[in-house]
């Protein structure tokens, strides 16, 4: 979450009109995140989250985004649930820009994730996974492999600014990643496709809600596994902790049993969701707006990640026995 787009008081106020949602009283911009511009609202009916989407968000995809959470929602999954105007429509227009206000989830994004956390984050992304099986609006993902390079061409020119010798390392890892290895052939479903830490909510160790759901899509559900194992599994400096990433898939295990063929891609996997997010925090790092209230992420923590990837060998490499049990 960030804020790109500034919102006047008496502006936001006469929003509100069109809900039901009382008197504004207070509200403030939260910096956290890259996307869209998010705040606080608090009014006499409570507190919620209004977003502005921005950027990379598609207007004609936000109905798809609103709508899963409601369909999630109402399958036992603990996230925000879209709050419709008097007219029934979740989706509005605030200060030139798509808007929707969703309820306020309790909790807290746990700042250094321990193993209990990775092993909640691994039971709810297998309950979200298969309580997505049966909604029915479909969206391809756009940061998929096809999406990648003209990521890579939008920051090449500049990348060896950031550290000497990456626009070449990016461009070879992208060169194999498009030579036909990229797997077609794996269960898919709907992904979060961003459930880093500040996504999750917890009370204690208790997993309380999984909130932005405005990258997620149809593509493989093991390409969303490999997303978690490099948002959640490397310590501060980096090093790959195989005690979290055991918690994480054997949690995941007991809910989503993985097939031999989604084991055996996940280091392929990984290595893809890391240059993912090394590009667009890259993009990110290279393109803020100026008085933007917004926090790039570090693209360089993904190189390192990504180097790791490279040097696994198997399933194995992350806790996960080749016969689907856990080390």
């Amino acid at each position: 979450m960030a804020v790109y787009t500034d919102v006047a008081a008496d502006e936001l106020a006469d929003f509100l009109k069109q809900y039901d949602l009382g008197e504004l009283l207070s509200y403030k911009g939260i910096a956290e995140g890259v996307e869209n511009s998010n705040f606080l609202l608090h009014t006499s009916a409570g507190s919620f989250i209004l977003t502005l989407y921005e950027k990379r968000v598609a207007k004609n995809d936000l109905p798809f985004f609103l709508a899963l959470m409601t369909h999630l929602a109402e399958h036992g999954i603990n996230c925000p649930l879209p709050v419709k105007a008097r007219d029934g429509e979740a989706l509005r227009e605030l200060s030139g820009r798509p808007a929707a206000i969703i309820t306020f989830l309790e909790g807290m994004w746990p700042r250094k994730p321990n193993v209990s956390h990775c092993a909640g984050v691994g039971e709810a992304l297998a309950k979200m996974h298969l309580a997505g099986a049966n909604f029915t609006i479909k969206r391809a993902n756009a940061l998929s492999v096809s999406g990648w390079r003209p990521l890579f061409d939008a920051a090449a020119s500049r990348a060896d600014e950031v550290q000497p010798g990456l626009r070449g390392f990016l461009a070879a890892e992208l060169d194999h990643l498009s030579s036909g290895v990229w797997p077609t052939d794996l269960p898919e479903g709907v992904i979060h496709a961003d459930l880093f830490n500040d996504n999750v909510f917890f009370l204690g160790d208790r997993l309380s809600g999984i909130i932005d759901f405005t990258f997620a899509c149809n593509d493989m559900l093991a390409y969303d596994v490999a997303i978690c194992l490099n948002a959640w599994c490397f310590e501060p400096d980096h090093s790959f902790n195989v005690t979290k990433a055991r918690a994480f898939l054997n949690a995941y295990g007991r809910v989503r049993k993985l097939t031999a063929s989604e084991e055996a891609a996940l280091p392929l996997l990984a290595r893809g969701a890391a240059i993912r997010f090394l590009l667009t925090r890259l993009v990110d790092w290279l393109n803020v707006p100026p008085g933007a209230l917004v926090k790039p992420k570090d693209p360089l923590e993904y190189v390192r990640k990504l180097r790791f990837h490279q040097s696994v060998t198997s399933a194995r490499d992350y806790g996960l026995m080749p016969s689907g049990l856990v080390a």
